[in-house]
């Protein structure tokens, strides 16, 4: 029989005496894995007395807790339940644990202990390992998208002497081999802008922005942003570009979740389909279709500026 070496975090023990059952988990947990359901935990492997060493006997007894992380080798067979099972006739602690893990019936709830200790959060709660890998896929499809379409992915300066492309209070550093201040940059707007009048057509950056303003669970000082252009196209282009990379990154992840050619996506208490086409508006259609205004309270801005009181 074949002899595995595998690797994960302990997350469960059921001690028989002379032998035990454990539960590994690894990177290799899916996208639809949700918080409230039964994550399943990667592998079970099985150690007893008279198939170890003495010293990796004594390792599991004596050491072995809840959070560590091990290597195991043995062979596999199935359990009267079917399940597949790894046989271990070799032990070792990789890592030890040195505080204990969250409550498994509870989670991490602690909002703060969650952003503050984000490690212990990817641990305790499946959608937060969630997000991250549905962020990767996302930024994934959008590289490959425009690429495709012969965008150039560029970098532009992310400190500069005059921060430009959008309205927001700077970070403020200095230089000390030019003594001069400089400032991280809250949009890469301009310095996009001058690649296209220097002759590069098609480009974007998904790129980390500074702004120096308010901090909560919803707005952090430091984002990530994508900003594409290109030269020669009108508006409407890109609101097709557009529709058709939102529309491709919610398909892809139906594919990951095993849910494919399903475009409705949670936001909040919302269930969004990103379905093309996309409904569209004019800024004043919107405020009349959306905002619930007249045609009248938009004709001029004094109008605008009464309705809005």
């Amino acid at each position: 029989a074949k002899v595995w070496t595998v690797a994960g975090r302990v997350l469960a023990k059921n001690d028989m005496g002379k032998a035990a059952f454990l539960r590994l988990r690894d990177r290799s947990v899916g996208l639809d894995d949700a918080e409230d359901s039964k994550e399943p935990l990667n592998l079970q492997i099985y150690v007893r007395k008279d198939v170890v060493s003495e010293a990796d006997w004594t390792l599991y007894k004596q050491f072995l807790d809840l959070g560590d992380i091990v290597g195991v080798r043995g062979r596999l067979f199935q359990t009267k339940t079917g399940e597949a099972t790894l046989m271990v006739d070799g032990l070792v602690l990789l890592t030890k644990s040195l505080r204990p893990l969250p409550d498994k019936f509870h989670g991490l709830s602690d909002q703060e202990m969650r952003f503050r200790q984000r490690y212990v959060d990817l641990i305790a709660n499946a959608t937060a390992r969630k997000t991250f890998r549905t962020r990767a896929l996302i930024v994934e499809h959008i590289r490959s998208f425009l690429a495709a379409r012969d965008y150039m992915e560029v970098e532009t300066p992310m400190m500069q002497v005059i921060p430009g492309g959008a309205t927001a209070r700077p970070f403020v550093t200095h230089h000390n081999a030019l003594d001069m201040p400089l400032y991280l940059r809250i949009a890469p707007e301009l310095y996009l802008k001058r690649l296209l009048v220097g002759g590069f057509e098609r480009v974007f950056e998904l790129n980390r922005n500074f702004r120096n303003e308010g901090l909560s669970p919803r707005h952090n000082p430091e984002f990530t942003m994508l900003e594409f252009y290109q030269a020669y196209a009108t508006f409407e282009d890109l609101i097709a570009l557009t529709e058709e990379m939102l529309s491709g990154i919610a398909a892809k992840l139906a594919v990951a979740e095993g849910r494919a050619g399903n475009f409705v996506r949670p936001y909040g208490e919302h269930q969004i389909n990103w379905a093309p086409p996309f409904q569209r508006y004019s800024v004043k259609g919107s405020l009349t279709a959306l905002g619930g205004l007249s045609p009248a309270d938009v004709e001029t801005v004094e109008s605008l500026t009464a309705a809005c009181i």
